[in-house]
């Protein structure tokens, strides 16, 4: 598939992504949007995403976001969902209903595909490598090399994690060759942390808990926390996968009250436990070792409902 073969004849493109955008869904954004615009400067495309996390703001187009999902158009030719199902597009989803038009791009096992047409590859490190493959490469400027590498770069942990293939280096020494400070942009927009956001995380650490023989470790930061902290999701990234990297650990729990009695969930695995199944069975979705959902009760509640499943797995497995 080449994107700008299916909007060819499309006056009004909509672009968005998943709620709580992360780095790969924020490149991957970024990305098509930059690209559409350069290669059919007289269509009207449009991105609609929550406001991004300020590390994001040295990619190019950031500003034009529309994170307040107000828009005159009343239904787009084309509606481009990028790394999600549209039931996790938010506000943009009735804009994806409406539409003439609908493509789905995506790496994420549990998608089964939700649009017109489908580009959904779960072996793919990211929906960032998703975007490479469907755009021209000689159109490709240093501003989408940037986006692309950025969101490649976070859904591989820096090309540590095991979703990281021989075609994801093929790709990322590719983009690099666009001559852009790599090593800075992967310092400021994965490394670096507020004084905040290690707030956090320090105390996300203090008050975890291993359970399951330490073969399970889980941590959780109430409502009247973050907002002591005038903090929100975007500072608790990279809690769960510290929480991972404890010795023993095959199962992560990180989760943060949104609500009364509710919870948003995030989930990782060292890859003997599939942490999408069991997001999936919970309404959410993600990846064998990424994954999330939101749930509702106490603490408690949350932690006994998943242990179960989790549990089950690691008996199965023999790892307990």
């Amino acid at each position: 598939m080449r994107i700008r073969d299916e909007v060819v004849n499309a006056d009004t493109i909509g672009i968005s992504g998943h709620v709580r955008p992360d780095g790969d869904c924020i490149g991957a954004c970024m990305a098509m949007y930059q690209y559409l615009c350069k290669v059919y400067p007289h269509k009207r495309v449009d991105v609609f995403l929550e406001q991004p996390a300020a590390v994001f703001s040295c990619l190019s187009g950031v500003g034009q976001i529309h994170t307040d999902f107000k828009t005159d158009v009343e239904s787009y030719d084309v509606f481009i969902a990028l790394d999600t199902v549209k039931e996790r597009m938010g506000e943009a989803e009735s804009m994806f209903d409406r539409a003439g038009k609908t493509i789905n791009i995506d790496h994420h096992v549990s998608n089964q595909g939700c649009g017109d047409i489908n580009y959904i590859d779960a072996g793919a490190s990211s929906t960032s490598e998703l975007v490479y493959d469907v755009l021209t490469e000689e159109e490709i400027d240093v501003e989408i090399a940037k986006a692309i590498y950025t969101g490649i770069v976070h859904d591989t942990g820096v090309m540590r994690y095991s979703n990281t293939s021989p075609k994801t280096l093929q790709t990322a020494a590719k983009l690099i060759a666009y001559d852009f400070d790599f090593s800075e942009l992967i310092e400021k927009t994965f490394y670096e942390k507020t004084y905040v956001q290690n707030l956090l995380l320090g105390r996300a650490l203090l008050e975890s808990i291993q359970f399951m023989h330490g073969k399970c470790i889980v941590s959780g930061l109430a409502k009247r926390t973050l907002d002591f902290y005038h903090a929100d999701s975007k500072d608790l990234e990279g809690i769960v996968s510290q929480l991972n990297q404890t010795a023993g650990t095959e199962c992560a729990i990180f989760m943060y009250q949104t609500g009364v009695q509710e919870f948003k969930v995030s989930l990782r695995s060292k890859g003997k436990v599939d942490v999408a199944k069991i997001a999936v069975f919970f309404g959410g979705g993600g990846h064998v070792r990424a994954a999330g959902c939101t749930m509702s009760g106490t603490f408690h509640d949350v932690v006994n409902n998943l242990s179960l499943h989790i549990e089950k797995q690691m008996k199965e497995g023999g790892l307990l």
